[in-house]
């Protein structure tokens, strides 16, 4: 156990956190993301137990976000058509605007094949038990 560190962060994600460098990325992947499948070349990290934002939280409060970029937060945009609500994005601009001064503007959308393109190539992932549709939300780490 170490002091400060939030109880939820096991021993491999903070290795990873850790061995993450300037500009690399970081999806936190709802229960539908296919982690696997996608982070094939990633470090993938089960927390199927777990919400994205509970994630979230803990990670910023380690996680310095890329300040030379506009969205260092990335959200995966709703399909056109696609009738589905996204009330969880509000839940992460309030956890966002603890940890950044830009708040809701450091977040981006990105178009859903777009994003898995993107995911393919992320650091790592964390595959959630997330229920929320259109939960997924990539971090790109920035410096301390």
């Amino acid at each position: 156990m170490l002091k400060g560190i939030p109880k939820i962060l096991s021993p491999e994600l903070l290795k990873v956190l850790c061995e993450m460098g300037h500009s690399d990325r970081i999806v936190i992947a709802d229960g539908n993301f296919p982690a696997e499948s996608m982070g094939k070349n990633s470090i993938v990290i089960r927390m199927d137990g777990h919400g994205v934002p509970e994630i979230l939280d803990a990670v910023l409060q380690l996680f310095p976000l890329d300040t030379y970029v506009e969205d260092p937060v990335r959200l995966m945009e709703v399909m056109p058509g696609d009738p589905a609500k996204t009330p969880i994005w509000d839940t992460y601009k309030e956890i966002i605007s603890r940890y950044d001064d830009r708040g809701s503007a450091a977040v981006g959308y990105v178009e859903r094949f777009a994003f898995y393109e993107q995911a393919k190539t992320a650091y790592a992932i964390i595959a959630t038990g997330e229920s929320a549709v259109y939960a997924n939300v990539m971090l790109q780490k920035g410096v301390v």
